[in-house]
């Protein structure tokens, strides 16, 4: 039996850039490579935010955050992460983490965590909206 002291810390996940619930009930499982995102960007406290667009590395089938410059998949925008992902050195010992993805929704622009270009809107016209 373990008595030993343990702590935990949980997020409050901002979903504000959600246009409505449609879509949100078929996110896609996806492995994140966290050496593809900035902390200072993606993760300033510990969590990849909700709302991250995502690219799909052509190389090892792992989700990065999309970048209209790269050159290894992630310049094409595959959709946006639903849920906050710990990456926290201390809590989390790798460099994947599982989270899930939306591919089919409505989003709020303004209230995205990190900006998409009309590139990246291009790539998911038809099955995501920005309003």
């Amino acid at each position: 039996m373990d008595l030993s002291l343990k702590t935990e810390s949980f997020t409050q996940d901002r979903r504000d850039w959600l246009g409505s619930a449609h879509g949100t009930d078929a996110p896609v499982s996806a492995t994140l490579d966290v050496s593809k995102f900035t902390a200072g960007t993606h993760y300033p406290d510990g969590y990849i935010k909700s709302g991250v667009p995502l690219g799909k590395i052509t190389a090892t089938g792992l989700y990065g955050p999309y970048d209209d410059a790269a050159s290894d998949g992630r310049q094409t925008l595959v959709g946006f992460l639903f849920t906050a992902q710990d990456v926290n050195a201390r809590r989390v010992a790798s460099t994947k983490v599982v989270g899930s993805i939306l591919i089919h929704c409505f989003i709020r622009e303004a209230k995205l965590p990190v900006a998409v270009d009309a590139a990246g809107k291009t790539d998911v016209a038809g099955r995501i909206i920005f309003v």
